[in-house]
């Protein structure tokens, strides 16, 4: 039982668990009117009658966040790669990324709007706009995290440039490159909501906005438990694709948690 209670899969449930006591019992010992904050039951009975809706209106905010995130991969990587690769070009490249995520995404996701219409595609900007900078960072530390002796040692063995990449640049960058896949996966669900936000007639981010134009507070935190779970589902899927493809990076941090 100690085992099982301790282990780093129980953990973050019985933290779960735990705050939501605290909270129930907040609400009850300084008696905190429903209009301010609802009761983790009212919550759990709006989730309830109101899944149908909330499953309908989520495949929207999941839809714009899985293509803000792939787009946040498949442009984020090979700039990356780019940076790490050439001096002059992290020179010129990389501040204007850092400058970038200095503007707000509130300010401009707008502009998307009138650009694009109401559809999907502000969203999906909106999500690789919050989603693509993590993706940057983490690939270029990756693959600067190689050291150069190891490289000098492959070359003076007979290695070309292409197996130099494929068995040491990209096997030592993969964990970072992954670190950053998931960080990025939860900024794009909050991209997605931020283009609902700004302009759109679906999704939980709609549903937010509508809960909050009605004072329905318990469907506001069920959009938001809801939103919770999607980002905490994509990270566990990162995790696993991690874990299936670096099997050794995975088994050693396991063995670290376990330490702990």
């Amino acid at each position: 039982m100690r085992r099982w209670l301790t282990s780093p899969a129980v953990r973050p449930v019985l933290l779960l668990l735990s705050l939501i006591v605290l909270w129930d019992l907040a609400i009850r010992l300084f008696k905190i009117p429903p209009y301010l904050i609802p009761t983790p039951l009212s919550v759990a009975r709006q989730l309830y009658g109101e899944w149908p809706m909330l499953w309908r209106e989520t495949l929207p905010t999941l839809y714009a966040t899985l293509g803000g995130f792939a787009a946040s991969a498949l442009v984020g990587i090979p700039i990356a790669m780019w940076i790490a690769y050439s001096r002059v070009v992290e020179s010129f490249v990389y501040p204007l990324l850092v400058f970038s995520q200095s503007v707000p995404k509130v300010a401009i996701a707008p502009l998307f709007v009138v650009w694009f219409g109401f559809g999907i595609v502000p969203k999906v900007i909106a999500a690789f706009l919050l989603g693509f900078f993590p993706v940057v960072v983490a690939t270029v530390q990756g693959f600067k995290s190689v050291e150069g002796d190891v490289i000098d040692l492959a070359r003076s063995m007979g290695a070309n440039p292409v197996k130099v990449f494929l068995k040491f640049r990209l096997p030592t960058a993969l964990p970072s490159i992954f670190s950053g896949l998931k960080v990025s996966v939860t900024l794009a669900v909050v991209g997605a909501v931020v283009g609902e936000f700004v302009g759109s007639n679906a999704g939980i981010g709609y549903v937010l906005q509508k809960a909050n134009g009605t004072f329905d507070l318990p469907l506001m935190f069920a959009a938001l438990v809801i939103l919770s779970m999607v980002g905490v589902l994509l990270f566990l899927v990162i995790e696993l694709i991690e874990r299936w493809l670096l099997p050794w990076h995975a088994s050693q941090r396991f063995d670290a948690q376990a330490t702990a």
